[in-house]
Parts: structure tokens; sequence; C-alpha cells
């Protein structure tokens, strides 16, 4: 009986812990789940935001758009500067799956060496490198078409320049991000960069574009830069310096083209140049634009100034007589020559012959704060307001610390320093009334008037009138003459200083005039440095430059000629007219 009893109180007992433990476990079942519950509605309601960004990180990239590079014209819309699109290629080493022959085969594309090419593709810690910029549309198709998972096209802009070395030093040149570098592309760097765009694409785990989310800023262009310069000036300009350099064995060469009205310049070239189309090689005195950014001693091309402060001063008249004596002239315990005796001579001949003693005897008569504030005026040691990198202020010291000496010097171009750029500015005040045109590098559609006066109206007149007896057959540059047409300018032949003196076998020679002298429409200012082929006066070596420049400029711009066609006179052969007093 008692066996009895006690089974069914032991199967009870069995039933009622079953019921407990299920309860159990029903119980963290359900509270479990409430955690799962609560886990869901925290993240996905309390912190949806901060999730979606996470997941934004993972999956999606901002990527940039660069901006079209604006294009650099001359004034009569011929382009200078273009960007056209190219692809760079770039890889996601961590994605990238080539076999060992497409890693060749890339190379020899990309046409860099296998052992560099793995380098990049192995570096497993970067997401994105570069294998090769700026590709050409034949060779990134061609990479296209190997099919190697990881890589990638990014499209960006190469700068080219139709012109190539013909405008070099002017215009610069872009580095390989298309940022401007020297000359107008770095000056006008804000107005044609633009500014680049962005879109945001959704990648997958292997880093590729698998969607294309949206466009965050669309890339704004860069702005078109119109200049002053005429490329069949330009063309014609350089093509006649190169030679000139050439023929004289010169170290170098530069030329400015003025528009006598407006100050703009047509034309700006130097030689030797380069091709910024492939700079490998390139050294960087080629890249210097030396007609803005080098100083030199003017020589003679000064004299026409010391003579106009002189009549201004009136301490002169047209019909004043120098004597110059026997070509020698003492100064202190200093001596200047002059190339030939000439004896007494008018203000005209002094600028006529080139006599370094008739201007230094003109210059002395004058105040040197008076000679000084006359240089000033006309913008010796002031850079021209250009916005051009590295342009010269040139160096006209203070009158307080000249020497006698020194004022005598100046006279003649000597103890100042200057840039072809400024002497071209400088003779602006003779084809305008005695009034300074500030010259600029883009094209004036309304010319400014901002034009200071520096001499008298009379007295610019009568300079100019004095300069057009240097192209004359007694003058020092009749090979400055121009057919058709009326010249006036100055010659200048100068010792280079070398070491704290002047070198006894290094000149610079140059020629600075305008044309025609009826109405002057352009100002030409050749400098020629080092020539070494036997002969160094700016008459012979510079002159025939300018009346090349010049003739063919005044004919492609139609301008009217203002002199019989027969009038180009030449000197004797024996003739030594074109000797000049450095």
């Amino acid at each position: 009986m008692s066996r009895i009893a006690t089974r069914p109180s032991s199967h009870l007992l069995e039933l009622h812990l079953q019921r407990w433990r299920g309860r159990v476990v029903a119980g963290l079942l359900m509270l479990w789940l409430l955690a799962l519950v609560g886990r869901a509605v925290y993240l996905q309601g309390l912190h949806h935001d901060f999730l979606q960004r996470k997941g934004d990180a993972v999956t999606n990239r901002i990527l940039a758009l660069p901006a079209h590079r604006g294009m650099i014209t001359d004034r009569r819309g011929e382009p200078l500067a273009i960007s056209t699109p190219m692809e760079s290629l770039w890889a996601n080493p961590g994605t990238v799956s080539a076999s060992q022959e497409q890693v060749k085969h890339l190379a020899k594309l990309l046409e860099i060496p296998v052992k560099d090419l793995q380098a990049r593709l192995n570096d497993k810690d970067r997401e994105f490198v570069y294998l090769k910029r700026l590709l050409p549309p034949d060779q990134a198709a061609a990479v296209t078409q190997l099919g190697i998972p990881g890589l990638y096209l990014r499209r960006e802009y190469r700068r080219y320049y139709p012109s190539a070395d013909v405008t070099a030093q002017l215009l610069g040149f872009t580095n390989i991000d298309d940022a401007g570098q020297e000359g107008v592309e770095l000056s006008y760097q804000n107005w044609l960069a633009g500014i680049p765009g962005s879109r945001r694409v959704m990648k997958d785990r292997r880093g590729n574009i698998v969607e294309d989310v949206e466009s965050i800023q669309s890339p704004k262009p860069g702005r078109d830069l119109v200049l002053s310069i005429d490329m069949k000036i330009q063309y014609l300009a350089y093509r006649e310096l190169q030679k000139a350099v050439i023929d004289n064995k010169a170290k170098d060469g530069a030329i400015v083209v003025l528009d006598a009205k407006t100050g703009e310049i047509l034309a700006l070239a130097n030689t030797p140049s380069y091709n910024p189309n492939n700079r490998e090689g390139v050294k960087l005195w080629q890249m210097r634009n030396h007609a803005i950014t080098d100083e030199y001693e003017p020589g003679s091309t000064m004299k026409p100034f010391t003579i106009a402060a002189a009549l201004d001063a009136g301490t002169i008249k047209p019909d004043t007589v120098i004597d110059t004596g026997d070509g020698t002239y003492e100064v202190g315990n200093r001596r200047i020559h002059d190339t030939h005796a000439n004896g007494m001579l008018t203000i005209s001949q002094i600028i006529e012959k080139s006599s370094n003693i008739g201007a230094a005897k003109i210059a002395l008569e004058l105040k040197p704060e008076y000679l000084w504030n006359e240089l000033h005026k006309v913008g010796f040691g002031t850079a021209p307001q250009l916005g051009f990198p590295g342009v010269a202020s040139g160096r006209l010291r203070p009158y307080q610390r000249w020497h006698t000496i020194d004022q005598a010097t100046m006279a003649y171009g000597n103890g100042i320093a200057v840039s072809l750029l400024q002497m071209a500015r400088g003779y602006t005040v003779f084809a305008n009334d005695g009034a300074m045109k500030p010259v600029t590098l883009l094209k004036q559609d309304d010319p400014s008037s901002k034009e200071v006066q520096v001499f008298s109206p009379a007295t610019a007149h009568a300079v100019l009138a004095m300069m057009e007896t240097v192209v004359s057959p007694q003058g020092t540059a009749p090979r400055a003459q121009v057919a058709g047409y009326r010249v006036a300018g100055k010659t200048g032949t100068a010792h280079k200083p070398e070491d704290g003196r002047y070198s006894a076998h290094k000149y610079i020679a140059s020629f600075i005039g305008m044309a025609p002298v009826s109405n002057p429409r352009l100002i030409i200012a050749v400098m020629i440095d080092e020539p070494d082929a036997g002969q160094y006066y700016g008459g012979i070596v510079a002159a025939p430059v300018f009346s090349s420049v010049m003739g063919g400029a005044l004919r492609i711009l139609n301008v009217t000629p203002d002199n019989p066609t027969g009038n180009v006179v030449l000197p004797p052969a024996s003739s030594h007219a074109e000797e000049e007093s450095m």
C-alpha cells in the first residue's frame, strides 16, 4: 500500500517542476524578445541618424569634380592656352586583382617600370593611389580594355599652349593639377581656375561604384581671359628677335611692342625660349621673362629724358649749343668719353650723335632733387602696375646719395637700372604730348585715362623731333628706318656691370622708337644681351629688329604711311655714324 501512495506524489512533483521550468524559460524568452524590441526601437528610432552616418561612411564616398580652367586668348580671340580633358588612372590596391602578365602589359601601356607599378599595387594600406595621370584618350581606352578589377579612371584637365615657345615666358604654365605656376597663368589664377564640384556615390565592399547617389555641387568653370596681345605681331616680333640673337651670337634678347595711345602690350617676346607643352630639361633661366623681370643699365636710351627734364626746367632751349670738346670731359677725378670728338653740338645733335659729354653737362645744370623727381615721374624706380609676377621696379637711388659723377653718368644711362618694359612705358610720354600711359596685358575696350602728365607738350614735341634725326644717315640708327613711315627713336649701347665694375667685353645693345612720327601708333623696345659676333652697337644690332617688326606691325594694323616709300637712306659703308658713346 505504501508503494502505491508514494508514486502519485512523486509524479505530481515532477509535473509541478516541469511547469515551473517552462514558465522560467518562457519568461526568459519574453525578456529576450523585449530586449531585442527595445534595442531595435533604440537603434532605429533614437539613434537612426547615427547609424545612417556610420553606414554611409562605409559605403558612400564624396568624389571631387574638377572645374574646367578658363581659356586665354589674344585680342582677336585666337586661343593661347586651352585645358583639354584627360583621364588619370588610379587604383585601390586592396581590391586590385591582376595576373603578373596583366601587370606587365599595364606597365608597358603606362610607360613605367614594372617594379614601380607593382610597388604601388602592393601598398595595401592605401585605398587610393595614382598609377599615371593625364592619359590621352587612346591610352586610357587601352587600359580599360585590360579589364583589371580595382583600377579606375578619373577625369582631369591638361593645359595646352598652341603658340608653344612664342609666348612661353609671357603665359607661363600650369602644374599637373592645372594650377598656374608662372606668368599670366599664375597672375590670374583665381580668375581662370573656377570652382571644383563634388558628387556622392555608393561603393561596394571592393570599392566599386555601384550607384551614383547625388550631385552635391556642380563644378563652376573658370572665366576666359582676353589679353592685349596681337598674335600676328607676336609671331613677327619673336621671329625677328630670335634671328637677331642667333646672328649676333647673343646670350639672350627681349622685345616689347606697345600701342602708343592705349598702353596695351601688343607683343612681348623673349629668346631663348622653351616649349611649355614639354618642359623636360628646361632650365629656370629659360623661363624668365627678361623684358619684365630683369633689370639692366639702359645706356643712351636715357638721354631723351635728361634733355626733356632740362627743357622743362628752362636750363636749355632747343637751339642751345653745348661744347663737347675733344671727346673727353673730366668730372672730379673721373673722365667721361665720347666715341668721336664732336666739338660744338646743338641739343638735337647731342641726341643724333649720342654724346655722353653733352648729356652730362646738361644734367649737371639741374638740381639733383629736380632731376630725381622728373625721372621718378617717368616711372623709374617703381614697378609698372601690371599684375605680373616678379615685375622689376628698377633702381633709382635717392638724390641725397648722389655724387656729382653719379648725376653726370645717370644722364646717359649709367648708374640707373630699369626693365625693358619700363623704358617702353617711359617713351609713351613722347608719343602723347608729354603724358605717360599705364601699360597693360589685358585688352582694353575702354582705354584708361589714368595717364600722368610728365613733360609739357612743347617739350615732348621737341624731343620727338630730335629723336627723328637719330635714324637719319648721320645718326646712330639709320638701320631703324621703315619704308613709308617717319621713325623716331634712340639707340643704347652699355657696358654690363660685372663684379662691381663695368665689363670691357660684355655689352647690352638696345633701340627704342616709335612710328609714325606724325601720329605715333606703336612704340617698340628691343634689347640684345651680350652680342658676340663682332658688332655690339645698338644701331647695328638692335635697330634692324625694330625696323622689321615696326614695318610689319604697321602694315598688319593698316596704319596709313606718312612718308614717301623711297625714304630709306643708309649711310656709306665706311661711315662710323652708327658708333655711339657708352
